[in-house]
Parts: C-alpha cells; sequence; structure tokens
C-alpha cells in the first residue's frame, strides 16, 4: 500500500484508511461479525494501518468491534482513530466520561487519532467554552491520546478560523469531484498543509453517490475517455492526485471494495493524472450540475414560513436527489421532515415566500414537485 506522511508529524500511514460506519450488517442491523472481521484485517494485510470509527457509529457498537479485531497481534499494525461527539459535551467532566467509556470499548490504553468530531462554528465554540482542549493536552500528555484533530462540516471561513485556532495535528474533511468548492474544498486542504497539519479526506465517492445509479451521460464522459477505470477508481484518482492529501478514508461493506480500492489507492500518486483526465472531472460535474432543478442560494429569505416549512432544506433535498438519481436512497431525510410537519405539502400557497425571493424562485410549484418525487419512494 502506498504510504503518505501525515502531515508535519514524522508518521507515515497507508493512502487508504478502513472507514467503520458502514461494516457489512446483518438482517437485525447489527454488524456482521465473521464478514467484518474477515474485510477489515484482509485490509490491514495488505497495508491499510488507519481504522476510523467514532462514538455513535453502527448505534455504538463500531467502537467495540474495532476493539475486537484488532485482537490476534493486529493492534500493532494499526492506527486507532474514533471522535468525542461534542454535541453531547456540556462540562469538561462529560470528555472525561465519554474517552473512558470509549477506551473500554475499544479496549486499548492509548488512541493514536483522536478528533472532536464534526466541528462547526457553534461546537467549535462549544469546545472552548467547556475546556474540551485542555482535556485533549491532559489526555496527551498522560499518553492516552497520541495525536489530535478534528473532522469538520461548515463553511471554509469557519475552517480557516479552527485551523488557526489550536496547534493540531491534522483534520479530516470532506472532499470529492463534485464537492471542490463545499465546505472546506480544496482551498481549505491546501489552507491546513500550508500549516502542517495532516488532512484525511472522507467522502471520496460522496457516500456512493459517484458510482451507483450514475446519469447515462456522466458515465458515458469517462468511459470516451479509453481508460479502463471504474467509477471509483476515477474518483479516488482524483482525489489522490492532490499531495496535501495523507490518507484517503472508505467506507468499506463488502470485500470487493475492499480489495479493489487497495489496488487502486497502491498506484494513485499525487499530480499523476493529465490535463485531459483533469478536464474530464469538470465535464462530469457539468453534466451532474445541470440536473439541479432549482436554483436556491438557501439566503433563507422565505423563513420563517407560517406553516413552518423547511424550504430551503427541501430544495437542497430535490436537489440532492435530481443530481444523482437518489431520491430512494435519500428520502428518509424528507421522511424526517414530514414526521416534523416541515414538509412541502403543508404548504397553502399563501405566497409570502415567493414574495421576498431575491431570485424570483417558483417557490410553490417547485415544494409540490419534490413532494410528488419524493412520496413516490416512501
Amino acid at each position: 500500500m502506498q504510504k503518505r506522511q501525515m502531515g508535519n508529524l514524522k508518521e507515515n500511514v497507508g493512502l487508504l484508511g478502513f472507514g467503520c460506519m458502514r461494516l457489512p450488517t446483518l438482517s437485525n442491523g447489527e454488524i456482521d461479525e465473521e464478514e467484518a472481521v474477515r474485510i477489515v484485517r484482509y485490509g490491514i494485510q495488505h497495508g491499510v494501518n488507519y481504522l476510523d470509527t467514532a462514538y455513535n457509529y453502527h448505534q455504538g457498537k463500531s467502537e467495540e468491534f474495532v476493539g475486537r479485531v484488532v485482537k490476534d497481534g493486529y493492534r500493532e499494525k494499526v492506527n486507532i482513530a474514533t471522535k468525542l461527539p461534542v454535541w453531547l459535551v456540556n462540562s469538561f467532566e462529560d470528555c472525561e466520561k465519554i474517552f473512558n467509556e470509549q477506551l473500554t470499548r475499544l479496549d486499548v490504553e492509548t488512541v493514536d487519532y483522536y478528533l472532536l468530531h464534526a466541528l462547526n462554528r457553534e461546537t467549535w465554540l462549544k469546545s472552548k467554552k467547556h475546556g474540551v482542549l485542555d482535556f485533549l493536552e491532559t489526555m496527551q500528555k498522560q499518553g492516552k491520546i497520541k495525536n489530535i484533530g478534528f473532522s469538520f462540516h461548515d463553511e471554509l471561513e469557519v475552517f480557516k478560523e479552527i485551523v488557526d485556532g489550536y496547534a493540531w495535528d491534522f483534520c479530516q474533511i470532506q472532499l470529492n469531484y463534485m464537492d471542490d468548492f463545499y465546505q472546506a474544498g480544496v482551498e481549505g486542504l491546501e489552507y491546513a498543509a500550508s500549516k502542517g497539519l495532516g488532512v484525511i479526506v472522507m467522502e471520496p465517492l460522496r457516500g456512493g453517490k459517484l458510482v451507483h445509479n450514475v446519469p447515462p451521460e456522466v458515465k458515458e464522459i469517462f468511459e470516451l475517455s479509453g481508460q479502463d477505470r471504474s467509477l471509483a477508481e476515477w474518483a479516488f484518482k482524483w482525489v489522490a492526485n492532490f499531495p496535501e492529501v495523507s490518507l484517503i478514508l472508505s467506507g468499506m461493506g463488502k470485500f470487493e471494495e475492499v480489495a479493489e480500492n487497495i489496488k487502486v489507492l497502491d498506484n494513485a500518486t499525487p499530480n499523476s493524472l493529465s490535463a485531459e483526465e483533469l478536464s474530464l472531472f469538470k465535464q462530469a460535474k457539468k453534466l451532474y450540475n445541470e440536473r439541479v432543478k432549482i436554483s436556491c442560494t438557501d439566503c433563507k429569505y422565505c423563513l420563517p414560513c407560517p406553516q413552518n416549512i423547511e424550504i430551503p432544506r427541501i430544495f437542497d433535498l430535490y436537489n440532492t436527489a435530481s443530481i444523482y438519481n437518489s431520491f430512494s436512497s435519500d428520502g428518509w431525510q424528507y421522511k424526517e421532515l414530514i414526521k416534523k410537519g416541515h414538509d412541502g405539502a403543508r404548504c397553502i400557497e399563501c405566497g409570502q415566500c415567493e414574495d421576498v425571493c431575491p431570485q424570483n424562485l417558483k417557490i410553490i410549484d417547485t415544494l409540490k414537485m419534490a413532494h410528488t418525487a419524493f412520496a413516490r419512494d416512501l
């Protein structure tokens, strides 16, 4: 497995990291222990040396599984990464309680890479308020945490503020060829790397959306290249092309995925894509974006809606599902809006939203279309 240096840390990691959020499961939803052990250990045997889990993955069972899978001599071969759920922290004591529970679940004395989970502006401020960073430093001095980092979901400005706000060892961001300007994006990747942080990339396949139910016109772009590559290989190579990327996480639930990803990332070297190949991603992104149904800018002028409809949220879900042919897989999110009484069917056509929309969008009609589209799969 190709290895890359983790920022300024004197550590090399296999380029492919095993994300333990989408492990194979049984019909009852429990982790398929036998198959999960098989595929994770296969990965380790072939150079994967970073296992990523979190407090809440698989309803809290993922950390316990990781603790078991690294038995029998595998602990010495891997780095274990897990995350502090900052949203559950309301005091310094909460940090200690949760972390000790994680050590018990993992059955280890040291966590190699410990992250503040899914930081945004709100949880970043919360972390500082409740002394979370002081807690991490204390654990690091005691040898219970080796490297300190954070995963991120917010705007670029917030990302830079967090990067500059503490002497981090590494960070974890969402990045793929569709999200090059989303959240931290490529600019955030380069900014963090310039500060000496190792950068771990999550969602390189955008949760599978770049490989499943892909529109024919997008498939054709890559097929006409003459390269014998799967859609997953194309997407991985785009991320791996950045020399600033230290490690790429993949949530693998099938043996075939593990085997393919190991093969792909062993040969996906920095700056190896040609100008012609890079142009294919721009063409694919353009075709995807042409599938956008409504040009909502999320300005929220339409809120509050008298009927409590979450208009920008619905339009975001509608656009995403239209782009990636994912109405079935994303429908659960719209179902949650229905349960809360925030769905498009609540519209009484008062027109208040359209009166204030700076984009002059046909909000009423689009809410109806969105509800109809999602209702087919509910």
